[in-house]
């Protein structure tokens, strides 16, 4: 569903992509060699770091304005424009190297590779050069108007934090998984663990946070735990900041310390020899030594202590853990369709609206199983009696219906910002693919290493580093 808004995201990924192979040897040897106007090209470059500069600021306003997604739209045309051209060009060159690495070539090889590109021709490239340019300045003229400020930095969106309460008798289709995660927390014996950290792991939207809130706020945990806290962590892994929130939240006090070591010390002199649940919300931080100095008064709890940490990375859950990863999955299509009743009916009777019935359940399907997309989707038509305002958002996606933002898109865009350069790379390059296409593992690879995305490692083949780029981003739950 968020293919337009992930897909804008991933231009800045794709124009490094490009400008690798604008400057690469062959390249530039093609160039020289067919006297092309290098002024042109040069102006080409200028204009494609101008984009990438304003591409930042826009990739962050999409989220909310409808405008900036159009805009950023009909700048990707002409980038994929702009790459076909070096595309071209590139190709050239591979056959003049082709063609001169041997003259024993066969002349039916040589015709073979020279019959697709014998419209080559310095003039048309030119011409294209030009009218690329051309729409990039039509392009960054509408910049103004739309509020883009170049040199802004990318930076996860705002979102607003979690807490511990939860409304029971709205959540449906999590009792299985509930009871789960509850035989684990009551067990003294987890894994032989002193302190057990248990991840709850899951795309963006599944419901991680509410099962926790669910698990957080029950009975038997309430008289389980001496200690409870609640520490909402999204992007910002503050060592400091954190271990203040579960101060506080233990010692019902405004806390003035400002000395982390002193912090740290008051925590451990609370938590010794008591039992605690800790719940860690929305994990991202993949640094060990950060996650190792906030756990240190951890460590002086009573055995059978507790801490849940919910993530979107399989990478973080494994650094974290010290028993098995609980996966969350989608829930189902009957569980989602009363999730969907619930927000977007409320107390009406669906017998009062007959016709709206069979239009909702074709949009929950939309939603896949995520339940943070069907409360959305609910809260959207909530109160809208007229079918054709259903029938026009089937049509669409939800954030495509309203200039509203929707907590789904934070979720999803914070699975792109947190990947590292060479991930993107290769995350960028699927979106070549049409949407809901399907492709093979195997396949993917060997597209990456064609164009070059994968950065060679000592003692590993390209197709081993191919594989642990695809796990990476699967275990992101990017794919």
């Amino acid at each position: 569903m968020a293919a337009e808004v992930v897909g804008g995201a991933l231009l800045s990924a794709f124009l490094q992509m490009l400008f690798d192979k604008m400057d690469s040897k062959d390249v530039l040897n093609i160039i020289r060699r067919k006297k092309l106007n290098n002024r042109l090209l040069e102006k080409l470059n200028i204009k494609l770091l101008s984009a990438e500069s304003v591409l930042k600021d826009a990739e962050d306003k999409q989220i909310k304005h409808q405008a900036v997604r159009k805009w950023l739209a009909k700048l990707k045309e002409v980038i994929y424009d702009a790459d076909d051209l070096v595309d071209e060009i590139n190709t050239e060159a591979l056959r003049y190297e082709i063609e001169g690495e041997s003259e024993n070539t066969s002349q039916q090889v040589l015709k073979f590779i020279s019959t697709p590109f014998t419209a080559f021709n310095k003039q048309d490239v030119e011409s294209k050069i030009e009218e690329i340019l051309d729409r990039l300045d039509f392009i960054f003229q509408q910049k103004d108007s739309l509020g883009l400020k170049v040199g802004v930095q990318n930076k996860p969106p705002r979102r607003t934090p979690s807490t511990s309460l939860v409304e029971e008798s709205a959540v449906y289709g999590r009792d299985d998984d509930k009871k789960a995660i509850l035989d684990l927390l009551l067990s003294d014996e987890v894994g032989g663990n002193n302190i057990s950290v248990i991840p709850i792991v899951g795309m963006g939207g599944i419901g991680k946070t509410t099962l926790a809130q669910l698990i957080y706020n029950n009975d038997y945990v309430k008289n389980h735990f001496e200690i409870k806290a609640w520490a909402c962590i999204s992007d910002d892994f503050d060592v400091f900041r954190i271990t203040k929130i579960i101060f506080e939240s233990i010692t019902s006090q405004t806390c003035d310390i400002t000395d982390l070591n002193r912090l740290q010390e008051n925590l451990k002199q609370k938590l010794v020899e008591k039992k605690f649940l800790f719940v860690l919300d929305d994990v991202w931080n993949e640094d060990y030594i950060e996650w190792d100095k906030l756990k240190s008064p951890f460590e002086f709890g009573a055995c059978g202590s507790k801490i849940i940490v919910t993530t979107c990375s399989e990478k973080v859950a494994n650094m974290v853990r010290n028993v098995m990863n609980y996966t969350l999955k989608t829930m189902s299509e009957d569980e989602c369709w009363l999730l969907f009743v619930k927000h977007a009916f409320g107390n009406v009777e669906l017998c009062a609206h007959p016709d709206l019935v069979g239009i909702g359940k074709k949009l929950v399907r939309k939603c896949q199983g995520l339940p943070l997309a069907v409360k959305s989707l609910g809260g959207l038509l909530r109160n809208e009696e007229n079918p054709q305002e259903w029938e026009r958002i089937l049509k669409n996606d939800i954030w495509e219906s309203s200039e509203r933002e929707h907590n789904i898109l934070p979720s999803l865009w914070l699975s792109y910002y947190y990947l590292p350069q060479h991930l993107k790379r290769c995350f960028a390059y699927c979106s070549v693919f049409p949407k809901d296409y399907e492709f093979k593992k195997e396949d993917l690879i060997l597209l990456w290493m064609g164009e070059n995305l994968l950065e060679p490692l000592r003692n590993k083949t390209a197709e081993e580093v191919g594989k642990e780029y695809f796990n990476d981003l699967l275990s992101r739950s990017l794919f």
